[in-house]
């Protein structure tokens, strides 16, 4: 297991990849690594960064829209500078979305999910990953040939999803059929996540608890 970063290293990642972004949207300018960058940060780590937007719904109340997210699986740059680069990749590369425009800051909120280790998961019936797999604590990577999609751990929570339906989407979002984890024998990687997110738009920084956990038949 990786160690936790504190609160305030937490917080430093979420206002780097705000500053990262509005430096990009604005100036044109990538950042480079802040000299204040606490030693912990710059130790290779997993990373996705994660933006999203914030709407009114019709009856008044606000809720979030995905913007963009897009990170590193693997550890494979120093965490800060992995930050900087999921952080503007996932403001103007995200497929899924257009590049955001500078207007669009003040309306958006950055959230910072810092990973442990992808480890495969040893199975022999699929029945097994009901056990093995945790809402709440674990992120999924399902692989098969050239196929392969991640969700981070806080998705399944957010959606309340039983186990079972988590394997499913992390299936769809890897481009297989949803039930291919039960027919076909595919790699099922898990890993945790610290996740450090603005409450509103450049505002008080806090770690998400991700305490929403049952096993896949209830």
């Amino acid at each position: 297991m990786s160690v936790r970063l504190s609160k305030e290293e937490g917080e430093f990642l979420v206002k780097l990849s705000r500053k990262a972004v509005t430096e990009y949207l604005t100036n044109f300018i990538k950042i480079g690594i802040p000299s204040n960058t606490p030693e912990n940060l710059k130790e290779k780590r997993g990373v996705f960064v994660t933006i999203e937007r914030i709407v009114k719904n019709e009856d008044g109340l606000w809720r979030r829209e995905l913007r963009g997210c897009i990170g590193f699986p693997e550890p494979v740059y120093p965490l800060v500078e992995a930050t900087i680069e999921a952080a503007i990749s996932a403001a103007t590369d995200d497929p899924r979305f257009p590049p955001m425009l500078p207007e669009e800051l003040k309306n958006v909120v950055f959230e910072v999910s810092v990973l442990t280790k992808p480890e495969l998961v040893i199975y022999q019936d699929p029945t097994e990953l009901l056990e093995k797999i945790r809402i709440g604590r674990d992120g999924l990577i399902i692989e098969k040939g050239m196929f392969r999609g991640l969700l981070l751990p806080q998705v399944p929570v957010e959606y309340r999803w039983s186990v079972e339906e988590y394997l499913s989407q992390a299936c769809l979002k890897a481009g297989l059929p949803p039930d291919s984890w039960r027919y076909s024998k595919v790699k099922i990687y898990t890993f945790q996540a610290q996740v450090f997110a603005e409450i509103f738009p450049e505002g008080e920084i806090v770690e998400r608890i991700l305490d929403f956990a049952f096993s896949g038949n209830e």
